[in-house]
């Protein structure tokens, strides 16, 4: 029987921002949907400097997280594909 609502987790992969004005720098941060954006985060997964393109990011726990479920917000989402990082394949039931 399928589901009557769809569920979505709580966790995100996103942005928060760093650096003082005019110079920002990411992190690249697991963080609960609710908290603000330079707020509280359960993990970093590493850095952005829109700068110099320069990005840093263990891909390793980035799966980890998109296997558990988390959403990436638009902007990492398209920084991990162009770092080649993409979640891993689903499984289909049998």
């Amino acid at each position: 029987m399928p589901p009557l609502y769809e569920t979505t987790m709580a966790v995100h992969i996103r942005l928060a921002r760093m650096g003082t004005k005019k110079t920002p720098f990411y992190r690249i941060v697991v963080a609960d949907h609710r908290s603000p954006r330079g707020g509280r985060f359960l993990e970093r997964l590493g850095t952005f400097d829109p700068r110099s393109s320069e990005l840093r990011v263990e891909g390793a726990r980035v799966l980890h997280w998109l296997s558990k479920g988390a959403q990436p917000s638009e902007t990492v989402a398209i920084l991990l594909k162009n770092a080649k990082i993409t979640a891993p394949a689903a499984t289909p039931a049998a």
